[in-house]
Formats: structure tokens, C-alpha cells, sequence
């Protein structure tokens, strides 16, 4: 079965690796967790393409793949299946007269293009022989940080309320020294994540080669053995400080044993001794980690004569790559479909796109202070970030030109209508009247129209009826209508308001109002 190609986002990753950070085909590929075969095979590529870095910038993901393969649609390459060791040895251990032979042909029957017995028992005997052996890793000083939380939280009460909320510890380590670093978060998640690695570059002063988290779901999208891929925000960062990423392998507790004995340390060092302490902000309980990291780094280690501090000033910080200018400003990536009205949906808000877009998937992503949405890797807009709900930004140059295009879909809205009923096509001609641009009210039609879907044309027909009569004319109104069946209801006609025909002493008639003024 031909290999699945890579996506366009991994494929700038091994250039960028390659040509940027000038690693080896093997570090990109344990980066990538992708063969190095793989790796070599689109460099090649790259290169018989005549591809420089960085990309141009008007180089879309559709322009990319179309320079790197062509008119071909699937890479082709031909994977042998391994074997399951861990199963091969499991049933040899098992069962006393069950040999290698006997699985190897069970293993063929299952994958007839798999190895032959004499390459099956060499790898396998290679395997087993280290079994018993275990991997003591040295690290060369700048290449890896190592991050991940603490299991331990720490309780801060509201001086207000009383109430308790943890916080969560974050602990990155550098691999030489062990210098390390700690702080208190409110939560676990991405944003938490991104923020504690920007402060923990910030203390540390410089970036290393790599930075080693754990395989989990905040900074690796898909927890995949083989392939892991990252959250599109953690690789930003990772571009934005020139660094890789290297997640550790599922089940492979040794790749972070570094952060794993840092994290011990720091509950035992620090956490334990603040444990008598009651806190009231994530600040004051800052302070106290800080005071306490500072003595850690400073205390010597019990089999050398020297320190994490010492180490740190004589061997990581020389390495280190110099921090950018500016720091990293969090963004998280979404994905969403261009509706009818080039409108997409952000947070409740919508931002427009131009308008050949309609339909299509695009990604955007989102700061404090922007929205920039992207199309197969290209900008295609820019908005300053609204949290106002149900409101519309809309851009001028971003609507068609040609207004008979408007003309015509809001003809095909009200024609839609008019399948239903009379009363709908008149209802989504006033919801269509009643916004500044006859667009924005597309995805309201959409939605009243579909109303139909659920309920039936005869009791849309009688809400908007009812809708009409009272100027109530939204898709809440009628879906509130049909919810409560309120469209069941018989409609009352709205009387006039009632004149005061009852007179008496303290009603004055015309007649006092003609009166001479009294000096």
C-alpha cells in the first residue's frame, strides 16, 4: 500500500529543520518522528526543485506540493512490516515447544511481504540482547530543555471567599546542568503550556537546540507513536524561537527521565516546603517557588563539588542561542468553513473573507488583539479581534464587485422562501431588508430555512405569519415560536388603543384653556 504523504505544515518543518537550523537528516527525523528515508526523499526533492529558505512568500501549500510532486498524487514507497518482538519473545517464555520457526510463519501468514526466517531470527536475537541493558544519556550542553508539569498541586484561597483553587506546577530542566527552572499556573492548558515556556526561555536567558515535552495533548495534537503532531501554536513557538520540538515517545519514560527527576526535586525541595504556608495570590506563592528555586540551583550536588548555577554559567549558558527581540505572543490556530454570506465564525463573531472564498475550509488564527485567517497557507485577511457576540466585521474590498451577484443570491433566498410558503419568502425578504448589507442576513435565511427541515413547512408557515403580524422577523424569533408552539396559537388581531370617552370634575375641556389670563 503506497505510504500517506505528509502534510504541507510537516513538510515546511523538515526544510525549515533542514536549512534553517542546519540539523542532521536523523535529528530532523526523530524531530518529525518520521523515517530519515523520508526526510532524504523530500529534501531531494526540494532540491531537484529548486526550492531556497525561507519559502517565498507568495508560495502557497497548493503551489508547494505542485513543485515538489509534480502531477503525482501519492509518494510510493515500499515499508516492510516488523515484527512484534515483545509478542515474539512473550510466547517463547509462554509456551516451552514453540519455536521461532513456528512464529515466523504465523508472522508470514499475516504479512507475506515481511522478512525471510534468517533476517526475522537476526532481529530478533538483536532485540533481545538489550533487553537488560539500559541507556545512560549524556547531554551535550545548550542541545535540550526538558518540560513538563508536576503531579502535586498547590492550594490558593480567595481571601474573600475562602475558597480553594489549585495551581499547577511547571518544571523545565536543562539537560548539562540541570539548572532548573519552576513557576505556578492557574490551569494545564495551552495557553498555561505556552506562557510557562516563554518565561522559562526568559530565565534561563537563551534557547536551546531542542526543547523535550511529554507526549500529551496540550502541545502534541495527536499523541501518535510513530508520527506525533504538534499543536500548530507550540510549533509557532518553536519557529519563533528557532528551536525543535521533540516530543517523548509514548510509553517511553526514559526520553524525559531529566524532567522526571527535576519534578521529584522540585516537590521535594520546594513544594514540601511550602506546604505549612497558606497563599492568597499566584503571585505571592511566585515569590516563595522563586526564593526557593534560587537556593536549589545554588546548593551543591551530593556526588560534585559543584553546582546547578556553576554548571549552568560555565557550560549551558555559552550555547544557548540568543532570545529574539521580541517575545512570543500566544495565538491558537481554528479551523472554519467560509459560509454563503464570506463570513467565518470566530468565538460567536464573525470576520469576513473576500468573497471568492465562499465554501472553502481556511485556518485562522487568533491573538488577544487579531484575527488573520489563512487559505492553503496563504494570508487572505486581517481584522482586529472583536469580542462583540453576534455582531459582523466586515471588510469593503472583501465584498464582490459586481452587485448583481448580491442581487441573485438574495433573489435565490427568496425564491427558497417561497418554496416553503408565502409568509417565509416574505419573512426572509424583511430579515434581508432589514440589514445594512443584504448578506449578513444570509445566514439567518439559512437558518429559518432549515426551520422547515424540523418542524414542517405548514407550522414555519404559520410562525412566520405570526412573526410578520408582530415585527418580529429573526431566526431566535421563529425558532423560539415553533419551540414553544406558540405557532399553534390562534392569531389575535392587535386592537387599537383605547380613547377616554368617561368624563368628570377633574378632566378640563377646552373651554378652561380660552380663559383670560388673571393678573
Amino acid at each position: 500500500m503506497p505510504a500517506k504523504r505528509l502534510s504541507m505544515r510537516k513538510i515546511k518543518e523538515v526544510l525549515r529543520l533542514k536549512f534553517e537550523l542546519q540539523l542532521k537528516n536523523r535529528e530532523i527525523a526523530r524531530s518529525c518522528s518520521i523515517p530519515h528515508s523520508t526526510v532524504a526523499n523530500y529534501l531531494s526533492r526540494a532540491g531537484a526543485a529548486s526550492l531556497a529558505w525561507p519559502l517565498p512568500p507568495d508560495l502557497d501549500d497548493a503551489a508547494l506540493e505542485q513543485r515538489l510532486f509534480g502531477d503525482r498524487t501519492q509518494v510510493v514507497s515500499r515499508e516492510i512490516p516488523q515484527p512484534d518482538f515483545a509478542s515474539v519473545h512473550a510466547e517463547l517464555r509462554r509456551h516451552r515447544h514453540v519455536t521461532l520457526q513456528l512464529l515466523w510463519q504465523e508472522y508470514k501468514q499475516s504479512h507475506p511481504d515481511g522478512y525471510q526466517y534468517s533476517q526475522f531470527c537476526d532481529r530478533y536475537h538483536r532485540w533481545a540482547a538489550r533487553l537488560d541493558l539500559t541507556l545512560r544519556q549524556e547531554h551535550r550542553a545548550g542541545e535540550k530543555l526538558f518540560v513538563d508539569h508536576a503531579g502535586q498541586t498547590v492550594p490558593i484561597v480567595d481571601p474573600n471567599t475562602g475558597q480553594l483553587h489549585e495551581a499547577a506546577i511547571f518544571v523545565a530542566v536543562l539537560g548539562a546542568s540541570n539548572y532548573t527552572y519552576a513557576e505556578a499556573t492557574w490551569k494545564r492548558d495551552l495557553a498555561g503550556w505556552i506562557g510557562s515556556h516563554v518565561r522559562a526561555l526568559e530565565f534561563f536567558g537563551g534557547v536551546p537546540a531542542a526543547i523535550v515535552p511529554d507526549n500529551w495533548k496540550t502541545g502534541v495534537k495527536d499523541p501518535c507513536y510513530y508520527e506525533p503532531d504538534l499543536n500548530p501554536t507550540y510549533r509557532d513557538l518553536a519557529d519563533h524561537y528557532g528551536t525543535v520540538i521533540l516530543p517523548a515517545r509514548v510509553g517511553k519514560p526514559r526520553d524525559k527521565a531529566k524532567v522526571e527527576a527535576a519534578v521529584l526535586i522540585v516537590e521535594r525541595w520546594i513544594l514540601a516546603a511550602l506546604r505549612k504556608r497558606t497563599f492568597h495570590t499566584l503571585a505571592e506563592l511566585n515569590r516563595a517557588i522563586r526564593e526557593l528555586l534560587d537556593h536549589l540551583n545554588q546548593r551543591k550536588f551530593r556526588k560534585l563539588d559543584t553546582t546547578r548555577a556553576r554548571l549552568f554559567e560555565e557550560l549551558e549558558r555559552p550555547r544557548l542561542k540568543p532570545l529574539p527581540a521580541e517575545p512570543f505572543v500566544f495565538a491558537r490556530w481554528k479551523k472554519a468553513k467560509v459560509n454563503i454570506d464570506y463570513h467565518i465564525e470566530i468565538d460567536r463573531h464573525y470576520y469576513s473573507v473576500p468573497y471568492g472564498c465562499v465554501h472553502q475550509e481556511v485556518e485562522a488564527r487568533l491573538s488577544a488583539t487579531t484575527v488573520e485567517i489563512f487559505l492553503k497557507g496563504r494570508r487572505i485577511a486581517t481584522h482586529a479581534r472583536s469580542f462583540a457576540p453576534g455582531r459582523h466585521t466586515t471588510l469593503p474590498e472583501h465584498r464582490p464587485k459586481k452587485h448583481q451577484h448580491l442581487e441573485w443570491t438574495a433573489s435565490r433566498m427568496i425564491e427558497r422562501g417561497q418554496a416553503v410558503g408565502p409568509q417565509t419568502a416574505a419573512a426572509v425578504e424583511r430579515i434581508l431588508k432589514s440589514r445594512k448589507h443584504p448578506e449578513l442576513g444570509y445566514r439567518s435565511c439559512l437558518g429559518v430555512l432549515r426551520l422547515a427541515d424540523r418542524y414542517g413547512p405548514q407550522r414555519l408557515e404559520a410562525a412566520c405569519r405570526r412573526a410578520i403580524t408582530l415585527n418580529a422577523c429573526s431566526y431566535r424569533s421563529l425558532k423560539s415560536m415553533l419551540e414553544t408552539g406558540l405557532d399553534r396559537q390562534p392569531l389575535e388581531p392587535l386592537a387599537p388603543p383605547a380613547l377616554h370617552s368617561q368624563v368628570h370634575a377633574n378632566v378640563r375641556g377646552a373651554d378652561y384653556y380660552r380663559q383670560p389670563e388673571v393678573r
